[in-house]
């Protein structure tokens, strides 16, 4: 089975469709601190 690390993912897509950080923060509403930690594998929640 392939291992999908969902940091790299996340960062990936991200920069594909040109947002930012506080982009995705506000979509989703969380914090920017939020999503630079998914990016760097420290939370997954």
């Amino acid at each position: 089975m392939k291992e999908i690390n969902i940091a790299q993912v996340i960062h990936a897509k991200r920069k594909e469709l040109r947002l930012t950080q506080d982009d995705i923060a506000a979509y989703i509403g969380v914090s920017k601190a939020s999503v630079s930690k998914w990016e760097t594998g420290v939370s997954q929640s």
